[in-house]
């Protein structure tokens, strides 16, 4: 869901949260290296969504030299529930919705998941988040849960994604063949990874027929 339906802001919600301690100079490298501790900070043991954050956000702030505020992270956890879809998303996802089952495997929290879901305008048959699998991606346990809960195997789904870091590797490895790279410009392609790419939610419908 977030950034491949959802325009995941975060990084706006943490420029903006900072905004007053980064220097427009050291903005870029300040957003890159939360982004990076985001990712390290789901690679453990399940903790809550917000604990991510605030993690994340505190050792960029570390290594940015600034001064960590807990509030600050409370701003970005709390913005999280008020993104929605990008332009290219509700009408081709409802039309997939019309076709196919769709499930979403989401790092979000319980309590944000349904309000992000809720303004993607399409049915889901299954929401799984992260909260539910006690696993964030990549983790392969977050992918084994979901594929335990709509009872078929990796092999019988489509799976598109605008991240091969926190998706499409993980996928692959655990058997997914049909593999779409939703390329958004936030991470490089990595063709061993993805059987297609696509640059908007269209191209899915491409690909199946539609």
């Amino acid at each position: 869901m977030y950034g491949t339906l959802t325009d995941f802001a975060i990084g706006a919600a943490a420029r903006e949260a900072v905004a007053d301690l980064v220097p427009p100079e050291g903005m870029a490298a300040f957003l890159q290296r939360f982004s990076r501790y985001q990712l390290d900070e789901v690679m453990g043991d399940w903790r809550p969504y917000d604990q991510v954050v605030a993690r994340a956000l505190e050792r960029a702030c570390r290594a940015s030299g600034v001064a960590f505020r807990a509030g600050d992270a409370a701003k970005v956890y709390a913005a999280v529930p008020g993104f929605g879809p990008h332009s290219d998303v509700p009408e081709p996802l409802a039309e997939l919705a019309a076709h196919y089952p769709l499930a979403i495997l989401s790092n979000a929290a319980d309590e944000q998941a349904d309000r992000n879901v809720a303004k993607l305008g399409a049915p889901f048959h299954t929401i799984v988040t992260a909260e539910m699998a006690g696993a964030y991606k990549p983790r392969l346990r977050a992918f084994e849960f979901l594929y335990e809960r709509l009872g078929c195997e990796p092999a019988d789904t489509l799976h598109v994604s605008s991240s091969p870091r926190y998706d499409l590797q993980s996928a692959t490895d655990l058997g997914v063949r049909n593999t779409v790279y939703l390329n958004r410009g936030t991470e490089p392609p990595a063709p061993g990874y993805h059987a297609y790419e696509v640059t908007s939610l269209d191209g899915v419908l491409k690909i199946l027929g539609r």
